[in-house]
């Protein structure tokens, strides 16, 4: 029988597994709705974008992988149903109307702006170790440069 302490850091363990868990997923979802982004855009200054922030997420993604591993985990490699129905409307989307790099433009904001959502809720309501605190913070950083970024990209 395991001990009051014993099992608050078990539900410890699990909790900082399971949220780092739903930031990798949601980091795979990006990268790849960057690349599917990427097949649409005809401005050789959004692909290049778009690349760099495909990179950028599986970074991120490589990141939270090696901490799931170090809390001796087995990480997530699929991405969520709702994702892959986001994904699906793009296409949708880009069939029917020809989006434009406008409209994917504003996909990736709002996509940006949920990932950012989501970190700050989880560090906000999650406690984490101070080294990967850190790590998520800068991932925040990074996002939200890329917001500005895509947001300047836009007025171009």
């Amino acid at each position: 029988m395991k001990t009051t302490r014993e099992a608050a850091k078990e539900d410890s363990h699990k909790t900082l597994v399971h949220n780092l868990q739903e930031l990798l997923e949601k980091n795979y979802d990006a990268e790849k709705g960057y690349k599917k982004a990427l097949e649409h855009v005809k401005n050789s200054q959004l692909k290049t974008f778009l690349k760099d922030q495909a990179v950028q997420r599986n970074h991120f993604a490589t990141e939270l992988d090696k901490y799931i591993h170090e809390l001796n985990e087995h990480p997530k490699e699929h991405t969520s149903p709702l994702s892959n129905l986001h994904r699906f409307w793009i296409d949708f989307k880009s069939t029917i109307s020809k989006q434009s790099d406008k409209d994917i433009l504003e996909e990736c904001i709002r996509g940006e702006k949920a990932s950012l959502k989501e970190y700050e809720e989880k560090l906000k309501k999650y406690t984490f170790p101070p080294h990967i605190k850190d790590v998520l913070k800068a991932h925040i950083a990074e996002i939200k440069d890329t917001i500005s970024s895509v947001k300047t990209m836009e007025d171009l």
